[in-house]
């Protein structure tokens, strides 16, 4: 059976490791050969913090990373809350604490005096830095509980940050007096038309997005739902390949020992959506679709969630993201603060679908480091000059700001087209990029694959054709073809202007800080003429460039880890529900219920449950073969859709007692159908319960749990998946139960309040199978 934490190539150690990296430095295929360490380890916030949830991420104009978290202490046993604390880093691996965004939450004027801000987002829009955060108590009503999104500006990502002076989103009310929709986790979007959109919102109202000014201060239009209530918070959006992909966390986010938090998926030719998961199921429906991003694996880290997404200097996606150590998931006291630190892992996209390594997910072992160096790094600040490696064709030089940051300005107001060209060696396939901005002239560009004047590639922000035009120059005949740029771009304002050379393709975009919200994309074809070259900036008049850097092209991973390996069927672990009969192989816990008819195994949803301390719900157990095996079972439900009938449902289990187990169940949980997988242990003299998230739900859905023992612990690992009539197996997430223990496996049906009807859980058989 394969692990997904085990499995691929995340594991750099000894020899095989040293033998790997040798390969790729010579290969010049890997990432390490351009980074100021070969490989980082998860949590990357460990040199300053043991928690620092929600992270956001942005690559400054000062050449630095800035990552900005939720409030709370940032060290065991501190007890003080940071009100948005910031750390830095040059390689996305080694952060620093340099302060926090507000001394207090009162810095917002309209917070009330016991609020909390949480969640920030951080933006580079209009010139300056925008944050955007949760305040959980405000003063526009008069009422407890009415949260709101907010946001604050900035000329640089430590501050001085002020706020707006009014909510973005004001409170919004679910019902009289205290009962206000969660109107948390904002997340900015800027789309190619200019137009500024804001996704908020949580399980109690759902998230959605509405239309901001074109300051980005406040909320206009009538909001859109783009993902169903009770299932969805942490709203984030990126733009790739003529797709939204709107990323969402699901489950409890702090449930200590158990938390199941993870991130999905789903996608939109609109940003107001629908968004469509890889089954084709929508995120707004009942039987709720979100394709899997990140979940636990069954190694230390649980917890997986609220994400923000990063490129590295070699166009490599990152996940940047929280988790929770299954061995110390408090801050201090037990049920207390969880401590959720940051994680950074890398992000493939495979057959247009994001996820994290590949379906490994979380890493918990050396990683090969993001590209954060390379043959062209610079930011023009202390300690660089125009000399060296850069060529200037006249007109440009150092301009040092106030605090010492600088950059390279061409001060010729000729409107002559003028290069200053690096000269380091680059391989053929290169990511080049520059923050641009005009200063007065026409036209600022990034070139790539440059030869001499005559011969080379660009993109440039061009203001007479207000578009990003991209440029093949060979043999000083120029082939421009122009993209388009909103309606009142502001040129003089910085933007990024990246552009990939992978062999004979060019791709060239522009944005305002990298954060995958392009205002526009172009491909072009490269002759072979131009198949290698230097890379710079160029201006036609005043213009300015800063933080131009070029590194390898990154080499995509396309391949998804192996799933589980089920092999053939153990007849004496099994029952077809075909003889009328439970065979003697089969026991209860607690009282007999159901029936064998009719070729299936029918059994009501009982009142009770398992969970908690009531342990008064019937189950149907059975011993387990030993080592690895797979148990799949074929159920029939008729839990409708839409209708609140809490927390109905039918599924398998892993149970080694009442106050330890692992399930599997399609499961009602107020308006949405979804499958669950739950676990139940004890903790710290109580009972912890959390869950993850499967496949979306059918009236049949077929079960699995996939049961490994891991070689290093003994843990019992079990893994779940599901799938629809004519769907694929989704192959998800892994719950663990401890060495030294037999659990037994079997079926559930349980969950119904008093006065609700029953559901009737219809199992068609349960399947063993062993490798």
């Amino acid at each position: 059976m394969t692990s997904a934490k085990d499995s691929g190539p995340a594991r750099l150690l000894g020899f095989a490791a040293v033998l790997l990296l040798s390969v790729l430095l010579a290969s010049g295929i890997g990432l390490a050969q351009e980074t100021t360490e070969d490989t980082y380890t998860n949590p990357v916030s460990k040199d300053f913090a043991d928690t620092f949830a929600d992270p956001a991420v942005i690559k400054g104009k000062d050449g630095f990373w800035y990552a900005f978290g939720t409030s709370d202490p940032l060290r065991e046993g501190e007890g003080e809350h940071h009100t948005i604390p910031i750390s830095r880093s040059k390689d996305l691996v080694n952060w620093k604490y340099v302060g926090d965004a507000f001394e207090s939450p009162a810095e917002v004027s309209w917070a009330a005096q016991d609020a909390s801000i949480w969640a920030p987002d951080i933006r580079y829009l209009n010139g300056k830095y925008y944050m955007y955060y949760v305040v959980t108590q405000t003063t526009v009503t008069p009422d407890r509980h009415d949260n709101a999104v907010g946001v604050a500006t900035a000329p640089t990502p430590t501050g001085p940050w002020k706020d707006s002076g009014e909510p973005v989103v004001g409170p919004r009310r679910g019902g009289p007096g205290d009962n206000f929709k969660w109107t948390f986790d904002p997340n900015e979007f800027t789309d190619p038309d200019g137009t500024r959109y804001l996704y908020y919102g949580s399980y109690y109202g759902g998230i959605f997005v509405t239309e901001l000014t074109p300051d980005g201060t406040r909320a206009v239009g009538e909001p859109t739902m783009v993902a169903i209530d009770n299932r969805y918070e942490g709203a984030y959006v990126v733009k790739r390949d003529g797709y939204y992909y709107l990323f969402g966390s699901s489950a409890n986010c702090c449930a200590g020992p158990t938390t199941g938090y993870s991130v999905y998926v789903g996608r939109s030719e609109s940003p107001k959506g629908p968004f469509i998961d890889r089954e084709g199921q929508s995120m707004t429906e009942s039987r709720v679709g979100g394709s899997i991003v990140v979940t636990p694996n069954g190694n230390k880290w649980i917890g997986t969630g609220h994400n923000a997404v990063v490129t590295d200097l070699s166009g490599e996606d990152f996940f940047v993201y929280h988790a929770i150590d299954r061995a110390d998931p408090y801050l201090d006291e037990p049920f207390g603060i969880n401590e959720r630190p940051m994680l950074f892992d890398r992000l493939d996209w495979i057959d247009g679908w994001p996820t994290v390594r590949g379906g490994r997910w979380a890493s918990e072992s050396p990683q090969p480091a993001p590209v954060t160096d390379g043959p062209v790094n610079d930011s023009f600040n202390r300690g660089t000059s125009l000399d060296g490696e850069w060529r200037a064709s006249g007109g440009w030089r150092l301009v040092k700001e106030a605090d010492g940051e600088g950059y390279a300005r061409q001060q010729d107001a000729s409107l002559k087209q003028r290069f200053l060209i690096n000269g380091s060696p680059l391989p053929a396939d290169v990511r080049a990029e520059a923050d641009l901005r005009l200063a007065g002239g026409t036209a600022a560009g990034v070139v790539v694959r440059y030869r001499d004047p005559k011969n080379y590639a660009a993109a440039w922000l061009d203001r007479t054709a207000n578009a990003l035009v991209t440029d093949v120059v060979t043999r000083g005949v120029s082939n421009r073809r122009s993209t388009p740029l909103p309606a009142g771009f502001a040129f003089e304002q910085w933007h990024n202007v990246a552009v990939e050379a992978r062999g004979s393709r060019m791709t060239a975009e522009v944005t305002d800080a990298r954060l995958h919200d392009p205002y526009a994309v172009a491909e072009r074809t490269l002759p072979a003429s131009l198949s290698e070259g230097s890379m710079g900036v160029a201006a036609r008049g005043r213009a300015d460039a800063d933080n131009a850097s070029a590194a390898a092209l990154y080499t995509p991973n396309t391949q998804m880890a192996a799933p589980p390996e089920v092999g053939a069927i153990s007849e004496a672990h099994s029952d077809e529900f075909d003889d009328a009969a439970l065979e003697p192989e089969w026991e209860w816990v607690r009282e007999p219920a159901g029936e064998e008819s009719g070729g299936a195994y029918r059994w009501p949803t009982q009142e009770g449950d398992i969970v908690g301390t009531g342990n008064n719900a019937s189950l149907l157990l059975r011993d387990a073969p030993e080592g690895d095996y797979t148990v799949e079972t074929k159920l029939t439900i008729d839990l409708g859709v839409d209708t609140v009938r809490n927390f109905q449902q039918g599924g398998m289990i892993a149970y080694v007692n009442d106050d330890h187990w692992t399930r599997l169940s399609h499961v009602a949980i107020w308006n949405t159908r979804q499958t669950e997988f739950g676990k139940e242990m004890p903790f710290a003299g109580g009972l912890s319960f959390g869950g993850m998230l499967i496949g979306p739900p059918a009236d049949t859905t077929y079960l699995r749990l996939s049961h490994r023992v891991d070689p290093d612990n003994g843990e019992h690992e079990f893994r779940a998946a599901t799938r629809r009539e004519g769907g694929s197996w989704i192959w998800g997430g892994t719950w663990t139960l401890p060495a030294g223990t037999e659990p037994q496996i079997g079926l559930l049906s349980l969950g119904k309040a008093p006065n609700d009807p029953a559901a009737m859980s219809e199992f068609d058989y349960f399947r063993v199978y062993r490798p």
